[in-house]
């Protein structure tokens, strides 16, 4: 929304909803307006509804006649002139360096009297005014845009459709003089690449749809955690101000040959002229095509209008590529990226976070599924190995990396201390491998971790941050480095939960694979079983061990990433990786 209005204008001008959004919240104005970000929410949804009638069709004032004296009140109210309306105006001034579209102006071309009115879709405020001052600055940005163009315009009139009220505001001389500064601050605020701190416990954060995105009380919580050496680290109750889960979850199409399609606003998978199945497009978060699975041009258009992904596995469940619009280009947020990753001090502190807080986990999980005495020794050999963690000896990459490779060891050695072995003979793990991958065990492994690849790089792509430059692995052609890192604390407890789940409870069994001397492979039943298994651990509620309130897995990650972006802007001093309690 933010980014597809202020692309049309000169890089030095305000639009009139710049300075209510300015005044509401600077930072929410960054967001928007310097970054181009966006999210609806219920309040956003019911305002552009009410709107909808005024926005309908673009219409002209007629022309004012300077120097007639303006007409009273009372006189409009009686109709002894009837004034004419016009609705959705847009106007804009070069001396300004304003514009903007105004919902209602009623005038009276014989008088030159224009009074704006504007549409809200809440109930009268319960305060002195009235009303609140984005919307008083607004409306008074409004008049002038209307002297600007040479009507009288001395007050205005705010209609809350909530109360079915209006409410006069008049246009005085302070009111103005502040729209002015406003304007000004508005203007130079489009050029700073700074993004303003959030708000504290402001309950304007609980009716903003950009909550999600600013992360208010996560910021400061971290902020203040890094100047504190003793005591709490994070203060205050953090606020969960963004929906534990997402409502639109992945559209899964595995049948080889089926097509996806639209029909208005609803996905349609067809297959020799006949209706497979389909949904609804509110309903999907991304749209995931398993093999030969084709989709058409205008379907892939909605999609990518929309802001949902497309993403491509091959049949036997390896990772191509995502297809997607261009809704996030921030280009400052790639710029402090690759910063960041030239940053040799930078890029260390990231990786040693990364691999500690991936052994921690890994611990954490044999911990919990340990069944043998295999896996109960390898908790002590992991916690020992953890506590001779020592960042300053571990000086360079390659150090780091065999560090995690000694970790990775002894959890793989034990993995099969997770299984229940007795009951399912055949899903034997004896080590870690490959491209192929040779048993059971490791092809859903690497379905799982393909699967955790996809989430993280379309949770960086959603930030605009580039997933095929990290920090700790190294980019090459064709590896999403940036998703790799961020999925390294997420392996043991997303993906390997959800193998040992799948394989313990019985959702996938020996029937779901073909093995051969070539490697072996996961059947289209045994994936779907194992799809469910997965859409169930990523979409399960756990209580977050840095902010301590309820959100899923996938929201997680997603936030993981948008943090991230943070920490490589500067708006946060550290980024932490998840390490389950």
């Amino acid at each position: 929304m933010g980014s597809q209005v202020s692309s049309m204008l000169p890089d030095d001008w305000a639009t009139v909803d710049m300075i209510a959004q300015y005044v509401y919240c600077e930072r929410r104005f960054h967001l928007m307006y310097g970054e181009g970000r966006w999210e609806d929410n219920v309040h956003t949804i019911i305002g552009k509804d009410v709107h909808r009638r005024v926005d309908r069709v673009d219409q002209l004032l007629p022309e004012s006649t300077k120097g007639v004296h303006q007409m009273s009140d009372e006189t409009i109210a009686l109709g002894d002139a009837p004034p004419e309306i016009a609705r959705s105006v847009s106007l804009g001034c070069d001396s300004l360096g304003l514009m903007g579209k105004l919902d209602l102006v009623s005038s009276d071309p014989e008088g030159g009297e224009a009074i704006p009115v504007e549409t809200k879709k809440s109930g009268v405020p319960p305060t002195a005014e009235r009303s609140y001052p984005p919307e008083r600055m607004q409306l008074m940005a409004q008049g002038l845009l209307l002297r600007a163009h040479g009507y009288i315009s001395n007050h205005g009139y705010i209609y809350y459709a909530g109360s079915r009220l209006r409410v006069r505001i008049d246009f005085s001389e302070e009111l103005e003089s502040e729209a002015r500064k406003i304007i000004s601050a508005v203007r130079f605020a489009r050029a700073s690449l700074h993004l303003p701190p959030p708000l504290e416990d402001s309950p304007k954060c609980w009716s903003c749809s950009l909550c999600g995105i600013c992360l208010p009380d996560e910021t400061l919580a971290l902020r203040n955690s890094a100047l504190k050496s003793n005591g709490p680290t994070m203060g205050p109750d953090i606020r969960r101000l963004y929906p534990a889960r997402d409502r639109a979850t992945p559209f899964y199409v595995q049948e080889q040959g089926a097509k996806v399609g639209k029909s208005g606003e609803r996905l349609v998978v067809s297959k020799s002229g006949e209706t497979l199945g389909g949904a609804r497009l509110i309903d999907v978060s991304q749209v995931v095509l398993i093999g030969n699975v084709g989709v058409s041009a205008q379907c892939l258009h909605l999609l990518m209008e929309e802001g949902i992904p497309v993403i491509h596995f091959s049949t036997g469940g390896w990772f191509h590529g995502i297809s997607h619009g261009t809704e996030v280009s921030n280009a400052y947020a790639r710029r402090s990226q690759y910063e960041a990753a030239s940053d040799t001090v930078r890029s260390y502190a990231f990786a040693s976070e990364l691999v500690l807080s991936k052994a921690v986990n890994q611990r954490v999980l044999l911990q919990r599924n340990a069944r043998h005495e295999l896996g109960r020794s390898a908790v002590a050999l992991l916690a020992e190995h953890i506590q001779g963690f020592d960042s300053a000896r571990l000086q360079t990459m390659d150090q780091l990396r065999g560090w995690e490779g000694r970790a990775a060891a002894i959890y793989f050695g034990a993995f099969q201390g997770m299984l229940k072995l007795d009951d399912l003979p055949d899903f034997q793990f004896t080590t870690r491998n490959r491209r192929p991958p040779k048993d059971p065990v490791n092809a859903l492994l690497s379905f799982a971790y393909a699967l955790l690849a996809k989430e993280c790089q379309v949770a960086l792509l959603g930030e605009g941050l580039d997933p095929w430059w990290g920090l700790y692995h190294t980019p090459r052609h064709g590896r999403p480095a940036l998703a790799l890192d961020l999925m390294e604390s997420f392996r043991p407890v997303i993906a390997d939960s959800v193998v040992i789940t799948a394989i313990n409870t019985g959702m996938v069994t020996a029937s779901d694979f073909v093995t051969n001397s070539n490697g072996c492979a996961l059947l289209p039943a045994g994936r779907k079983s194992f799809l469910r298994a997965w859409e169930q651990r990523i979409d399960q509620l756990f209580t977050h061990p840095e902010f301590d309130y309820r959100c899923s897995w996938r929201t997680n990650l997603k936030i993981q990433a948008r943090l991230l972006a943070r920490w490589f802007r500067g708006d946060i001093p550290k980024w932490k990786c998840l390490v389950v309690r």
